[in-house]
């Protein structure tokens, strides 16, 4: 070797031992990640591939999740209803509103009285194999920008086998004044929109619930009827049948919740359907929901151990500090 080469040689060895020994010692890549993105967007990846995505940037009305990705790779969510785009602006696939909150709708995206949930900053994210998940702070704001309601959320995902994974959403309410009141009303605080093809009006689609009840209207309907959970299932494709069950934590204040549910292709979990409710200060309130996505039509009995294993799981603790 010409002393030229045996000089760079030399100079390079060092570089080349760190860097082979640095991966050599690199950690393991978690199976669920909660990756940041452009535009105040956290993208959820199972082994690299996205499954959910959290939107929260300050132009939005609220925070919320689109799309849900099927076992199969297509979205069971959407934004809006297929036949009223504008009227149903605010059926942002999974999300979470309410439509009185100290007499504010937080509900509607137009109005005279319409409030906004304003997200304040990320608190920690969560990466792991069993679950990954984003923290958040939010302020329900009415049109004066006055605080009405202060909340913490947890949105997570746990991987299940077969490509089917929970979304978990945990709030913690407070108020910033005195007390807060959550007005009586079917409309909050935690629902859900699925695909156009999902739903029975313009696809194949079918609601079933806990109690056994079937589809939307009717003495044996899903609609206004209390349940641990209500389940929609329908064809993505013309071959692929998928669904989404959401579910009601028995810690949940009014558990078994009433779930407004409708045959054009939404469900949400009514909070507030038996009477208002009060949140004073110092005791904030804290809920629990989860969705899951599954592939095909699941029986009742095996959603119901899906429901029990969800339920077996204590809420989120927010006073736990990252490590």
């Amino acid at each position: 070797m010409k002393p030229l080469r045996r000089y760079l040689a030399l100079l390079l060895l060092p570089w080349v031992g760190c860097h082979v020994s640095h991966n050599y010692h690199a950690k393991g890549i978690p199976l669920l990640q909660a990756v940041p993105q452009p535009h105040d967007e956290v993208s959820f990846q199972r082994d690299g591939y996205e499954i959910a995505r959290y939107h929260f940037a300050a132009t939005l009305q609220r925070p919320f999740i689109f799309p849900l990705i099927g076992p199969g790779g297509r979205p069971v969510t959407r934004m809006g209803h297929p036949h009223d785009p504008v009227g149903h602006s605010h059926h942002n696939s999974c999300w979470v509103s309410h439509n009185d909150v100290n007499d504010v709708t937080f509900w509607a995206d137009r109005g005279t009285n319409t409030g906004r949930i304003l997200h304040q900053r990320i608190e920690r994210l969560e990466d792991g194999d069993s679950a990954a998940g984003v923290v958040a702070l939010n302020h329900w704001v009415d049109k004066a920008g006055k605080v009405q309601l202060i909340e913490r959320r947890r949105t997570a995902v746990q991987a299940l086998p077969n490509n089917e994974f929970l979304l978990l959403v945990d709030l913690q309410l407070t108020t910033p004044e005195k007390e807060t009141v959550l007005g009586k009303t079917p409309f909050g605080l935690f629902a859900v929109r699925v695909a156009k093809t999902m739903g029975i009006q313009d696809g194949g689609g079918t609601i079933r619930n806990a109690a056994g009840n079937i589809d939307e209207q009717g003495k044996n309907g899903c609609f206004w009827k209390a349940a641990k959970w209500c389940d929609y299932s329908g064809p993505v494709t013309a071959k692929t049948v998928e669904g989404v069950t959401l579910f009601d934590h028995p810690s949940n204040p009014n558990h078994p919740t009433v779930f407004h549910v409708r045959a054009d292709g939404w469900m949400g979990s009514s909070l507030t359907f038996d009477g208002p409710r009060l949140i004073v200060a110092g005791k904030p309130l804290q809920l629990r929901y989860g969705v899951y996505v599954h592939a095909g039509k699941p029986s009742v009995a095996e959603l119901n151990r899906r429901w029990e294993d969800f339920a077996k799981e204590k809420p989120f603790d927010f006073t736990v500090k990252p490590k």
